[in-house]
């Protein structure tokens, strides 16, 4: 869906492989170098999908951009990323548009009202935190 770059994508290859997946082009995959993965992701990356049995949306389509936020917020739960942005991902990407996430772009712009006597950045954090659980506990 395009929130990962091309090394990102081998790194992934990799933790695959580590974790016990395992077929011919997920180890062509990891096995690219930062400069090779700029170019050969793309040509590769259908292979993988295809040979684990996994299904990736079309790109644009809300079912992968529900699958990517879902992504996205496993990581901010894991701390690879912050609630503010987390927030701030959700309403660049979709703005108040996407259902699934149109929570946290009401947070991200209750981000913007702290200095007026809104919320605490503490408390839009737990919000976004409490947010980020209930998507990622989705399919």
């Amino acid at each position: 869906m395009g929130e990962l770059s091309a090394p990102d994508l081998v790194g992934a290859a990799c933790d695959a492989l580590v974790s016990g997946l395992d077929s011919p082009t997920l180890r062509r995959l990891a096995a690219l170098t930062r400069a090779e993965a700029a170019y050969d992701v793309r040509e590769l990356l259908p292979g993988v999908l295809d040979e684990l049995g996994l299904v990736c949306p079309p790109p644009g389509s809300t079912a992968g951009q529900e699958a990517a936020a879902r992504v996205l917020c496993r990581r901010a739960l894991r701390g690879e990323l912050s609630p503010r942005a987390l927030a701030f991902w959700a309403h660049r990407s979709h703005g108040h548009e996407l259902p699934l996430t149109a929570r946290l772009a009401e947070l991200d712009d209750a981000y913007g009202t702290i200095e007026y006597g809104g919320p605490t950045a503490a408390g839009l954090d737990a919000e976004v935190t409490v947010e980020a659980r209930r998507l990622a506990a989705g399919p």
